[in-house]
């Protein structure tokens, strides 16, 4: 008994752009700043976008916004006061607790000092910045991310032969309708008013909410129509039904008797 079914499925394939503040060891790169030029707005810079509903994300500086200053983290100096030891070299030996002995014994692990070398700074009292990498200087300049995101809005055509809709996000249909567009508008005059009503509410979700600072690049929405059969058969007297569906002809059989024997399930 076949009791097929649609789906429908719109993709809108946006992209946004974040600008924001970074930061880079200076070590006598070019300093593009505003001398050579007012900065260009988000907008405004050109970037090659990746092919079409295929997510991806690109960074690239934003041109004559460089500057340079000196590392926040060691005020210019390359390397920073260890807070580990203070600036010491050394800390209390935990063993003995900083009184060289332990059981009467003199402490093995500082030898009777009470104190080790500090690991974190090597003894030195001082760590190199990994900020600036020892340079004192950092390039600042603003970053622009660029993202490209395919939204995706998907709906099942409610049917009443009791296959949970989550069965049909692993199996594919035959494609009956593609529309491909900028802009696509709401699906009118389907047989199964169903998928008008899904197209609608796909479509105006999709505008609510990429409006505002989310361009979208190109929307496409499909109709799939999804094999469903009902199999009817007698086990000891009794009638039993599984469902075969998708082109991959999956099963679906939740009271199918002496599941130990099946070689479909």
């Amino acid at each position: 008994k076949p009791l097929n079914t649609y789906r429908y499925h719109l993709e809108t394939f946006t992209e946004v752009r974040l600008p924001e503040w970074v930061h880079v060891p200076f070590t006598g790169q070019k300093v593009d700043s505003s001398d050579y030029g007012s900065p260009p707005l988000p907008w405004d810079i050109a970037v090659k976008a990746p092919p079409m509903f295929q997510n991806h994300t690109h960074k690239v500086p934003v041109p004559h916004t460089a500057g340079v200053k000196k590392c926040h983290k060691c005020r210019g100096r390359g390397k920073y006061k260890c807070a580990k030891c203070w600036g010491k070299g050394n800390i209390k030996c935990a063993p003995c607790r900083g009184h060289g002995i332990v059981r009467n014994k003199r402490c093995l692990p500082c030898h009777g000092t009470g104190v080790i070398r500090c690991g974190p700074c090597l003894g030195r009292g001082t760590r190199t910045c990994q900020v600036c990498k020892a340079r004192g200087w950092l390039l600042f300049y603003i970053q622009l991310t660029v993202k490209w995101v395919n939204n995706a809005f998907e709906q099942i055509a409610d049917q009443e032969v009791g296959l949970p809709v989550t069965l049909f996000s692993k199996v594919t249909g035959q494609n009956i309708f593609v529309d491909e567009s900028y802009q696509v508008y709401p699906v009118l005059g389907f047989p199964d008013p169903l998928i008008d009503q899904a197209s609608y509410e796909g479509v105006q979700e999709h505008q609510q909410r990429f409006a505002g600072k989310t361009r979208i690049l190109q929307q496409r929405q499909t109709i799939e129509l999804i094999p469903v059969t009902q199999v009817h058969f007698q086990w000891k007297g009794r009638t039993h039904d599984y469902f075969v569906y998708g082109t991959e002809n999956k099963v679906y059989a939740p009271h199918y008797p002496a599941k130990c024997c099946c070689t479909i399930l």
